[in-house]
Formats: structure tokens, sequence, C-alpha cells
């Protein structure tokens, strides 16, 4: 059935999206106004004033501690979309190609773990990695003694929960693109003489790079709000923007440092999005050039 592309002009479509407009607008834009309209105001004794100036936002730019915080957090989302996506592709790609009789009862391990309180999950990671936890215990069984790893409270811990909480959304999105591909043309390599390991990186590797890429941003953009792993499992060690934006709210009780900031915040993610979808227009222009 061919699939008639259609304009934003179209009478029918803008009534079918009406819903969800309106729903992006309550309770999106209509959120996103405020806390920009909260950032120019300041506090006075803990309180709430109405000034309209711009002092929070030259606090904001003027504070290299803000800004090293902000770049911590890119860091750790980069560190974690790079572990993803290495620890994702593989896994999708068996779930793809190479155990698709288990497929189903992959998928319903992942379901469950999406599923599955990220606070408990976390927590778990703690009591397992705990100098008296599950980890430990056990190299001391077999002679490595007592606390041999101590990685609980470290920038290393905040980094295996963020890819444990995480990992699932790679593996869903890499998942969904592998099995897209015709699997014509993987046999129509094998048939040309090309072996399996470079049938995999010209052939399938390239299919898969919308969803490769599709998956890094989505973890990226998770990355960049994670609070938990951070507080519970670096032990605040290693800040984010997340928690650095609850202590403006709760302990600081700067409302209008805490808005500017998660507008700042907002403003990485959003341009991260509008980056990678220039990237995919390209590719996909590009894709339909070489047709």
């Amino acid at each position: 059935m061919e699939v008639k592309p259609r304009s934003w002009r179209d009478r029918g479509l803008q009534a079918a999206t009406l819903p969800l407009t309106t729903v992006l607008m309550v309770f999106f834009l209509v959120p996103l106004g405020l806390t920009a309209v909260l950032s120019f105001q300041s506090t006075r004794y803990y309180r709430l004033v109405w000034t309209w100036d711009l002092d929070t936002w030259v606090d904001v730019f003027t504070h290299v501690h803000y800004w090293s915080i902000m770049a911590q957090t890119i860091t750790m989302a980069a560190a974690c979309v790079a572990l993803c996506i290495a620890l994702g592709l593989p896994v999708a790609y068996a779930m793809a190609h190479r155990v698709s009789t288990l497929e189903h009862h992959i998928t319903v391990l992942i379901v469950f773990a999406f599923l599955t309180d990220a606070v408990l999950k976390t927590f778990g990671w703690v009591l397992f990695l705990d100098r008296s936890g599950v980890l430990n215990g056990a190299l001391d069984a077999v002679g490595l003694g007592p606390a041999a790893t101590d990685i609980l409270f470290t920038p290393s811990a905040t980094l295996l929960g963020m890819v444990y909480n995480l990992l699932p959304y790679t593996i869903f999105t890499i998942y969904l693109s592998l099995v897209r591909i015709d699997r014509d043309l993987v046999l129509a390599a094998y048939d040309a003489g090309a072996s399996k390991t470079r049938t995999f990186l010209e052939v399938t590797l390239p299919l898969a790079r919308p969803g490769i890429f599709a998956g890094g941003v989505l973890v990226f953009v998770l990355s960049l709000g994670v609070f938990l792993e951070p507080k519970v499992m670096g032990g605040g060690t290693s800040p984010m923007a997340a928690e650095l934006i609850r202590q403006s709210f709760e302990t600081r009780v700067n409302w209008p440092l805490g808005a500017a900031l998660t507008l700042v915040v907002i403003t990485i993610g959003a341009g991260t999005l509008g980056l990678a979808a220039l990237v995919l227009m390209r590719l996909s222009g590009r894709r339909e050039a070489t047709r």
C-alpha cells in the first residue's frame, strides 16, 4: 500500500493531531514558559521577589562551578552512551539474528527490567557492591580478602548505575533497526563472497546506524537528568546537573536559579535532539541519493 506524503497545512491532519498538540501545549510548553518567567525573578530572605531582572542569568553565566558540573554531566552522559551502545549492539544483534528462537523470552526479560522500579534496582547494586555486600563476600570466600572491590560511592559506580538503568533503551532501539534490515541484502553479500565480519561491517552496521544513533541520542538526553544514581551509588562524589537543580530549589530555596539551570539542561538536550535530527536527515538524503 502506497503511503502518500501529507503537508502540515492539511486540515484533516491538523484536526487529527489537535488532541496531541493540546496535550503538549498544556503539559510541556506552559510549564516551560512558567520556568522561563521564574528565571527572571530573584529571591530575598528565602522568599521569591518579582523583580524582572537578569541577575540570576548573570549568576549562572559567571560562576564556573555551575559549568563544571554541566561539563561533568555531559561527560558522564557521553560515557554512558558509549557503554550502552557497546553493550547493547551485541545483545540486539543476537536477539535479531542469533537467538531468534529465544527472542520473545529475552524481550520479556527486558520489558521486566523496564517495569522494575529504578530505586529497587539501584539499591540492589548498593547491596551488591557494598564492602560487606555480596560481591566482596564472594571474593573473600575465594581468598581475595575482604573489601577486594571498593567502587561504591565513586564516579565509576554512578556510571555503572546509569548504564544498567538505561541500557534497555539502547537495546530496543537497535533491535528494532536490525529486524527491519532486508535479509536478502545480507544473503547477497554472502553470495558475493563476503565474510561474516565484512558483511556485518559493510551491510548490517550501516543499515542499523539510524537505530544506533537514535538509541545513543535517547540515552544521552535521559542521562542529562539522572538523579538517583549520582545520589545513591555515587554518594555525592560526582554531582550532576539534576542534583544541582534540586539543591537550588530545596536546599538554597533559590527558585530562579533552579529554573535557569533547568532551562540550561533543557537547551542542551534540545540542541542534541536538533543536531541528531539534522544528521539523520542528511543520512537519509545521502541514502536516497545512492539508490
